[in-house]
């Protein structure tokens, strides 16, 4: 009997510990301070939402997981940003106007969703209004990219990093295009810009704006021609299984931006707004990494699989040049200073 007794109350006493110390652990919880490693909690303060188009595995999309890594990590935990990719919170349009109104916390868009807001983003999509790649980044990462992010005050978003996109090229289901004249009445998808309308249009093809998730379909019936975008976009949507003929003329390299909501970015301290802005040029440095490993292994991998690669001539690279310049009046014709500064940045 005595053993029994002493068994008893060996398990109440046990059991008691156990009361406490889950009493313990959640009041610490309540005040902030439960840790899973030293200085990491495991409550956050901040629960934020993150939105992307595209799918996992895309650059991008990477980037943003790399940002919400970065912000968790030097915040020991107090702010978790969750990320949903592949249009989860829906097309690129609704995003950003969620974002206006505090819908989403942060997202990384194409500059093309700003010229609605902004017509002067327009400057920073123009056809050829880059030299090259290291020329876009020395006018992105310099004074005119910082200008451009101050454009968005009183937008309802707050500006953070400029992502990498690429080149975007023409590509299409019947032959390569070598001279301007090859383009000629070919009915080339478009995005919903009328930017891009209007270069192909002077160009000498017909522009069909289109949403990007029918473009395959629409190759495919031959309702259009082709198309233009950059390489991983090509692939990832196995356009090159119905247009196999790709001209690398880098006709527009249009940035992307990751962004903050301003009545997220109003909640934060100082010091937790210096972090995300510093883990957001960190992520976009990760993000244009990715970005350029990933042109290339889809080239390679796109050419052995038998899509045709043509590279213009110089003397043809001028002259496709030249056929696009009518839209700098039409969309830019207040910012022709700016289209300079960029134009001199060396």
């Amino acid at each position: 009997m005595d053993k029994r007794i002493a068994k008893t109350a060996i398990c109440a006493l046990i059991l008691m510990v156990l009361a406490l110390g889950m009493f313990g652990l959640w009041n610490a919880r309540q005040r902030g301070e439960l840790l899973i490693f030293p200085g990491m909690l495991t409550t956050p303060e901040y629960v934020f939402t993150y939105a992307d188009n595209q799918p996992d595995d895309y650059p991008t999309t990477q980037g943003a997981r790399k940002f919400a890594e970065l912000v968790y990590d030097k915040t020991n935990g107090r702010i978790k940003i969750n990320v949903f990719s592949g249009g989860d919170m829906g097309d690129e349009n609704q995003i950003t106007e969620q974002l206006q109104y505090g819908g989403i916390d942060f997202a990384r868009v194409s500059v093309m969703m700003l010229t609605d807001i902004n017509p002067k983003f327009n400057v920073l999509q123009l056809p050829y209004v880059y030299r090259d790649e290291s020329h876009m980044w020395k006018v992105l990462d310099g004074e005119i990219g910082e200008e451009f992010k101050a454009e968005l005050n009183g937008s309802g978003m707050v500006a953070l990093s400029w992502f990498d996109a690429g080149a975007r090229n023409f590509y299409n289901s019947s032959h390569p295009i070598e001279r301007l004249e090859d383009l000629k009445k070919m009915r080339i998808r478009v995005a919903k810009s009328g930017m891009m309308a209007d270069m192909v249009e002077a160009m000498g093809a017909k522009a069909v704006p289109m949403a990007y998730s029918d473009v395959y379909a629409a190759l495919e019936t031959s309702y259009i021609d082709g198309a233009e975008n950059n390489w991983p976009s090509y692939e990832t949507m196995d356009h090159y299984e119905v247009a196999k003929y790709i001209t690398l003329d880098a006709h527009s390299r249009i940035p992307e931006i990751q962004l903050a909501s301003q009545s997220t970015w109003d909640r934060l301290s100082e010091e937790d707004r210096e972090i995300i802005r510093a883990c957001g040029e960190e992520s976009a440095l990760y993000e244009r990494e990715l970005w350029k490993i990933r042109e290339e292994n889809v080239r390679d991998r796109l050419t052995k699989a038998g899509c045709v690669v043509t590279e213009l001539s110089s003397s043809e690279q001028v002259r496709f040049r030249t056929a696009a310049m009518s839209v700098y009046q039409t969309y830019c014709s207040d910012y022709i200073d700016v289209v300079n500064r960029i134009a001199q940045q060396r």
